[in-house]
């Protein structure tokens, strides 16, 4: 029934709908309301971002948790630039995504050449930018950017602003290069079981830096998203959104594709913001409410998306002995007591 339901490749999409219509009849007055879906689907957008930028060295079997520093790397070089009138916020914009490119290079340089895995080495890059954003920088720089050049990424077009249909934009593309082309597969293959993929011809060193590149790329795109919609820098700016961007991508793997997939991560984006919305709609003024559900949604979206894993394991496991002669492993605590006739 479970299956037949898609529980198990739909569970967002319920949770959703779970969110919508309990608090749509808890807090009808403010929760279904047009101001609502504005404010969730655009304050959402960075996060939305960042976890397109999680997922893509995701698919190789890389991890970059500098993502959300190179976020604030971006809008910090864009709004110094702007300040100081160096040149161009249009100009200081794309020299900030580049500077994120260039650290996922170097990241990718770090676990392809030197052999370090991708989590301690984008941990370590994220704390290097820390460092330079901290030496380069005050902890905040207020209304550094032009209306013309603000406008340019947050005027409203159909009630939403144009940040927005960008990000769509960015999800679109992702999509169609992971599920339809070679290379996308040549990334997943990467990512499911790497020796072979290289074994049968793809450049899976390649790949693995390649996406570290396109991560910096994406997550310094975060940055200047955040420069249109809010017009300051503060150095609070950019790790924040690091763990629910992980958090959707994780949860988002155990929907529709049983993988991590462009869609599913969307989708567990806004079902997590919605639910998040509505809880702070019932306990007003509650900072508690953000990092204990994010930090819940976590643990269950890992536990979702291992269980077929364990299932299979388990399965082969037992096939193994049933061929070796081996009697099946007891329970624990030892067999079932037999029951008493009566």
């Amino acid at each position: 029934m479970i299956k037949r339901l898609g529980f198990d490749r739909y569970s967002a999409l319920y949770l959703w709908a779970a969110f919508m219509l309990y608090f749509g009849i808890t807090k009808n007055d403010t929760f279904i309301s047009w101001t609502t879906f504005q404010l969730v689907f655009q304050e959402n957008v960075f996060t939305a971002i960042l976890a397109l930028a999680f997922l893509v060295p995701m698919t190789t079997g890389a991890f970059d948790l500098s993502i959300g520093a190179q976020m604030s790397m971006s809008l910090v070089l864009t709004a110094y630039f702007a300040e100081h009138q160096i040149m161009p916020a249009g100009l200081g914009a794309i020299i900030g995504i580049l500077a994120c490119g260039i650290a996922g290079w170097i990241s990718g340089f770090i676990v392809v050449k030197l052999k370090v895995n991708s989590f301690i080495a984008t941990l370590g890059m994220s704390q290097v930018i820390s460092a330079f954003i901290i030496h380069t920088s005050q902890q905040s720089i207020n209304s550094p950017f032009s209306k013309e050049y603000m406008d340019f990424g947050a005027k409203p077009l159909f009630n939403l602003q144009r940040y927005f249909y960008m990000m769509i934009i960015l999800a679109v593309i992702l999509w169609f290069v992971l599920e339809h082309t070679p290379i996308g597969r040549y990334m997943f293959a990467t990512g499911g079981n790497p020796e072979a993929a290289r074994l049968s011809g793809v450049k899976t060193d390649r790949l693995v830096w390649g996406s570290l590149v396109v991560s910096g790329l994406i997550a310094g795109f975060a940055g200047t998203v955040y420069s249109w919609k809010v017009g300051n820098y503060d150095s609070s700016v950019g790790p924040g959104y690091l763990f629910p961007a992980v958090a959707a991508v994780f949860f988002g793997a155990s929907q529709l594709k049983g993988r991590a997939n462009v869609w599913g991560s969307l989708i567990a984006v806004y079902a997590l913001a919605f639910g998040i919305w509505g809880l702070h709609l019932t306990f007003l003024n509650s900072i508690w409410i953000d990092p204990l559900f994010q930090g819940l949604s976590l643990l269950i979206a890992v536990s979702i998306a291992s269980r077929p894993a364990v299932v299979k394991i388990t399965k082969r496991r037992a096939e193994a002995k049933a061929a070796a002669g081996e009697p099946p492993e007891e329970p624990i605590g030892g067999p079932s007591p037999a029951p008493e006739l009566r």
